[in-house]
């Protein structure tokens, strides 16, 4: 069980999160678009920290379980939590794939694929604009003010 409040945001509040988004975390996060390849400003990144949803700071996926998969994208291998991730079959675009959402919000993050590394064999590819890297020294984001601004796990 989460020690993270996992409750969906208020219409306000969620009002309040998408006022905050460019145009491109938009069009990813809400509208299940798709940054490109090798473009996103998370994909070299290696210090240790968290990986939280860009729209509601919940946090996703450790430092520790990203791995180089040379797609282009961000992944990794298991979440922080599995329940701050939700998965939902995806048949768009002609194929059958996992979507990967916030837990939380509902926020589009990427897809999860099953040719991935051990210990799971699973690939999360993820969008770097669906991200905000919070390193181990820093607090993490509480954007909804529910007192979940722990030290990065």
């Amino acid at each position: 069980m989460s020690t993270f409040d996992l409750t969906p945001p208020t219409d306000a509040e969620r009002a309040r999160l998408e006022a905050d988004l460019s145009r491109e975390e938009a069009e990813v996060l809400l509208h299940h678009g798709t940054e490109a390849p090798f473009c996103g400003g998370l994909l070299g990144e290696k210090r240790p920290g968290a990986y939280c949803c860009r729209l509601c700071g919940l946090p996703l996926f450790a430092y520790r379980t990203k791995f180089e998969s040379g797609t282009g994208w961000p992944s990794f291998y298991a979440p922080i939590d599995p329940a701050h991730v939700a998965e939902i079959r995806d048949a768009s675009h002609g194929m059958l794939r996992i979507e990967t959402t916030c837990a939380r919000c509902g926020s589009h993050q990427g897809h999860v694929f099953p040719d991935g590394p051990p210990p799971t064999r699973l690939r999360y590819c993820i969008n770097s604009v669906s991200l905000q890297f919070v390193a181990d020294d820093e607090l993490l984001p509480d954007p909804l003010g529910r007192g979940d601004r722990f030290p990065s796990p």
